[in-house]
């Protein structure tokens, strides 16, 4: 597959006044746009480099090739004010150890799915998609640049000696599995791979034994028998971790619905504040868009690459199943008492979740009426 070019050469060199000046109301707009993560914003008198170590949740396949080839381009974008050096999962710490890496200062920043915190900040169960909730990327997109949830998640992170500095899409996961999975009682009994929080207290209400295991740990798992049922990400990235080798059915929702649980499976760059801090104003309006610019390469690439992974998949003899509405109508009646479950950990996810649960009433979706959530409250 021809992978993007994610750097662009820039013929002139523009001033730091006028790229700032160009870029301050620029907003979502830029991802389209030709001056890819604005060239040559150096800081007059930088004598040295920052280094960022970044560390991401992929293993693997087009998500780590193409994370490496964005922070590879960051040096000559920014004439060499700063850098980001790329490490793929586990390669300094375990997945599950990215937080507090960054925290300590063992990493400058990480590229996480930020559903991985739900134990620590119960708010992150909110900050990417959840059981039948926001299921489009576009949906996510309005409730982080337009009604607010961008500034909320970023006073989350502060807590945390965090710098939350924007969602990364890549697309919805995908179950599979070992034993044909055809509706949602064929969940029942199955030992299945989750990434925890309500995702997996879901499937346990459909009566699976759920499991937490990071990304790189689900190969051996399937493997070994340990686990008959895993969800992970996309196609294209779970065939170059070899899923299509130790299973034979994925199961996906309805046709159009190809994830009821995590459609719009959002990960993030979070910074440590320290490092944060230490950069100028400019480069920090510079990483905020290149990050809003590499959202939106990531998500299209990834789409590319998952396109294209069907073929290898059907070639590898794996059968495709599909739940029904019914099956969907079944899931909502599980997921809905849960939203308000986690909704009350803390004021933080009621915040949350209140913006998202009125853009789902809104006449804009209308995925939740009012009889759907009778008797709940937060």
């Amino acid at each position: 597959m021809t992978k993007p070019q994610l750097k662009t050469e820039s013929v002139r060199h523009p001033s730091r006044r006028r790229v700032i000046k160009g870029a301050a109301g620029m907003g979502a707009a830029v991802a389209a746009g030709a001056a890819l993560g604005f060239p040559h914003v150096r800081k007059a008198g930088a004598a040295t480099t920052t280094t960022w170590r970044i560390q991401t949740s992929w293993p693997g396949g087009v998500g780590l090739d193409i994370f490496k080839k964005w922070c590879a381009g960051i040096k000559e974008k920014t004439s060499g004010e700063l850098e980001f050096k790329a490490f793929g999962a586990n390669d300094v710490v375990g997945e599950f150890q990215l937080f507090d890496a960054v925290r300590r200062g063992a990493l400058e920043a990480m590229n996480p799915f930020t559903l991985y915190w739900a134990g620590r900040m119960p708010a992150s169960v909110f900050l990417s998609s959840y059981p039948l909730g926001p299921r489009n990327p576009h949906e996510w997109d309005v409730f982080y640049y337009g009604l607010g949830g961008l500034e909320i998640t970023r006073e989350i992170f502060a807590k945390h000696g965090l710098y939350y500095v924007g969602p990364i899409h890549h697309g919805p996961n995908i179950i599979h599995s070992k034993v044909p999975i055809r509706s949602i009682d064929d969940f029942r009994g199955r030992k299945m791979r989750l990434p925890g929080g309500i995702v997996a207290e879901v499937f346990q209400a459909a009566g699976a034994k759920t499991t937490l295991l990071p990304g790189s740990a689900i190969f051996p798992a399937l493997e070994k028998g340990t686990i008959d049922v895993a969800d992970y990400v996309g196609p294209a990235i779970n065939y170059a971790l070899g899923f299509h080798q130790v299973t034979k059915y994925i199961s996906m929702g309805p046709p159009g619905f190809m994830s009821i649980y995590q459609p719009v499976d959002l990960m993030d760059l979070t910074v440590s504040q320290t490092a944060w801090n230490k950069l100028s104003k400019a480069m920090k309006q510079f990483v905020e868009m290149e990050v809003h610019v590499y959202s939106d390469l990531h998500h299209a690439a990834i789409q590319k690459a998952d396109h294209d992974s069907w073929k290898k998949f059907e070639e590898a003899g794996t059968i495709i199943t599909r739940l029904s509405e019914s099956d969907v109508e079944k899931f909502t009646q599980l997921s809905v008492p849960l939203w308000f479950k986690w909704a009350k950990k803390d004021g933080d996810a009621a915040r949350v979740f209140k913006i998202q649960l009125d853009y789902m009433m809104s006449g804009s979706l209308g995925y939740v009426t009012p009889g759907m959530i009778k008797g709940q409250s937060l």
